[in-house]
């Protein structure tokens, strides 16, 4: 058996990302549940598996994350992965590379390009003082 190479990964600038999510691509944010409900991309298909935990010690690796995305996602779908800045995307994107995931690129940039493009946002909603 010949040892496996690193595969290499697809990093994809944000217009282009808008583009492929509204050619049904799978949008997959890896970002907290905190950094999601405070705004992520409108994507028609977007899903949250965060790829680190917050946890009283800092961030550590989310050590179920390959299993929540199997659990929602096929190794043939068409993916893109974005968190914050584009750190975690790409170390999430190689993992699904090596685990078999065929159509998955990295965005470059994340959620702050997205938004430094004023590409539309979803924020949930803030509970008003009035």
């Amino acid at each position: 058996m010949v040892p496996s190479k690193p595969e290499e990964v697809v990093t994809v600038d944000v217009s282009q990302a808008k583009t492929l999510l509204l050619s049904d691509h799978q949008y997959l944010d890896v970002r907290t549940e905190e950094e999601f409900r405070r705004g992520h991309c409108v994507a028609p298909k977007i899903l949250n598996v965060p790829y680190m935990l917050s946890t009283p010690q800092g961030r550590v690796k989310n050590p179920n994350f390959l299993d929540q995305v199997s659990s929602l996602l096929s190794p043939t779908d068409d993916i893109l992965v974005g968190c914050q800045s584009g750190a975690r995307s790409l170390n999430a994107t190689s993992e699904l590379v090596a685990a078999g995931y065929k159509k998955v690129r990295n965005i470059g940039g994340g959620y702050l390009a997205w938004v430094d493009q004023s590409f539309p946002i979803n924020k949930e909603q803030q509970q008003s003082a009035n």
